[in-house]
């Protein structure tokens, strides 16, 4: 598709085409008259002699609108990625949605859906197993915060929990200026080295943006680094209206839109050709309790605005949904979570993190994950939309059998009654309730923890082959002495 068209909107669409235009030249605007703070002195020299108007001791580049649009245009309008065996797996592009769980949660709820304590690293693997038997859920996530392992390595640490128990595609970030190359050191290993891991790569980097108009140090030396190595990286623009961006949707929408192109115009002068997400985390900032909510209108309606700017780019496009701000996984947890979850495979929005994830997405439940890949799998159906080939209109067959036929022992039902409709598993209960009590009346959640349970009681379902784990753990072994670090929970021995 071509840059700056509105070929590729998606079937729900917030903006009309003159208002993303608009929205589009007062981002260029504010780019060029009041710029953006870049702490980081390296990121400053690279802008200034790519054309940016630099001032060093404000840190602010202005960047003129003939760099932001040329930029743009060396953008990958797709980022193909690859699985942990060097097969096709997920192309980010058009729109065409992805699922991921959330990648921030603190937090960790045990199988009973009360009991709630700090995450730890045994908790990140076993959410990796889960989750790779996830069918509807296509990419992984460094889904928490490990707090038995030392920040010094969370970030690394993280990835290599999901790389020894998952063949998925994931998506990650660096907490430190030493993470992506660090990071990137475990993927090499196990792509079978940097050339290849180049070539194709198994993992996304999230940058995050420290609104409003700033890129932090360690953000802009991720960006760097990212893309000097090749590595697909996703920016994360937090707009939060009232608190962190204006008050209204449209100026929030405004804000995310000059943040991201700030991130775009580092990463492509640092490398023309880098491969990015056009990707955000907007918030619902609810003055009523102080509280923050991904999933709430409006911060779905942000994400679907930003996504037809993304696909006026032709940039594959990031954002939170399916999760929930309830504390329980109840009614609640549900309604939102599929309600945010419809919404973003709507906008067609490519990368959609959150699932799993409860409680202001601080809190991660493995039976919430099992339960919301029912959703994911819903809403990907729905944005599928309906078949109208002339096969699929089955004229002659209606034709043929006409007034009061008989559908049901037909050719034409045997090949499409499994492939037309979504078959949920048995979360979603579609029994008679006199079979559904015989059965002892379980509910959902009850139904998820069995199904957890089961999943655990087999072997594990993808591990790493010996040979790359050895591989694996030198790299790693290498990290922890650089930190000074002897023993780490589930990592390699010395």
């Amino acid at each position: 598709m071509a840059k700056f068209s509105f070929a590729n909107q998606p079937q729900y669409q917030v903006l009309t085409n003159q208002q993303i235009e608009i929205i589009h030249n007062k981002a260029l605007y504010i780019l060029e008259n009041t710029g953006i703070l870049y702490d980081s002195k390296d990121a400053l020299k690279i802008l200034e002699s790519n054309g940016a108007i630099v001032d060093f001791d404000r840190q602010i580049a202005k960047l003129p609108p003939k760099l932001v649009i040329d930029c743009l245009t060396k953008t990958p309008n797709k980022v193909q990625l690859y699985d942990r065996e060097g097969n096709q797996s997920v192309c980010l592009g058009d729109n065409k949605s992805h699922f991921a769980p959330a990648s921030s949660p603190l937090y960790f709820m045990e199988s009973d859906g009360q009991t709630v304590r700090l995450a730890q690293a045994k908790d990140l693997q076993n959410i990796s197993r889960v989750n790779h038997l996830m069918k509807n859920i296509a990419l992984q996530s460094t889904s928490i915060d490990l707090h038995d392992v030392p920040q010094l390595v969370g970030d690394s640490f993280r990835l290599y929990l999901l790389l020894k128990n998952s063949s998925k595609p994931i998506i990650t970030g660096a907490f430190s200026e030493h993470g992506v190359a660090d990071m990137r050191a475990m993927l090499a290993a196990v792509a079978g080295g940097e050339d290849q891991l180049r070539e194709k790569p198994i993992a996304v980097f999230d940058v995050c943006c420290s609104p409003p108009l700033k890129w932090n140090h360690i953000s802009c030396q991720n960006i760097i680094d990212c893309a000097r190595a090749g590595l697909p990286l996703e920016t994360i623009s937090v707009p939060m209206p009232g608190a962190a961006s204006p008050a209204t949707l449209s100026g929030s929408v405004l804000l995310h839109t000059i943040e991201t192109l700030g991130g775009i115009v580092l990463a492509q002068c640092v490398c023309s050709g880098t491969p990015m997400i056009y990707g955000g985390a907007p918030m619902n900032f609810d003055m009523r309790h102080n509280t923050t909510s991904l999933n709430s209108v409006e911060s779905g309606l942000i994400s679907a605005a930003y996504s037809q700017m993304a696909k006026y780019y032709d940039m594959p496009s990031h954002t939170y949904a399916g999760l929930s701000d309830s504390k329980l996984i109840d009614v609640q947890a549900g309604l939102e979570s599929g309600m945010s979850a419809l919404m973003a495979t709507q906008a067609g929005i490519n990368v959609i993190s959150g699932v799993g994830v409860t409680e202001f997405c601080n809190t991660f439940s493995l039976e919430k994950l099992v339960i919301d890949n029912d959703i994911c799998g819903m809403a990907l159906r729905t944005a599928a939309g309906i078949n109208c080939s002339e096969e699929a209109l089955a004229v002659d067959l209606i034709s043929e059998l006409g007034p009061g036929g008989d559908f049901l022992s037909t050719d034409h039902t045997f090949k499409w009654f499994k492939k037309e409709p979504y078959m949920p598993s048995d979360i979603i209960d579609r029994r008679s309730r006199r079979i559904w009590e015989e059965g002892g009346s379980k509910s959902s959640f009850n139904v998820a923890q069995e199904k957890v349970r089961d999943i655990f009681a087999e072997p594990e379902p993808c591990p790493l082959d010996a040979d790359r784990v050895n591989k694996l753990d030198k790299v790693t072994l290498k990290i922890m002495k650089d930190q000074k670090i002897s023993e780490l929970p589930l990592g390699p021995r010395q």
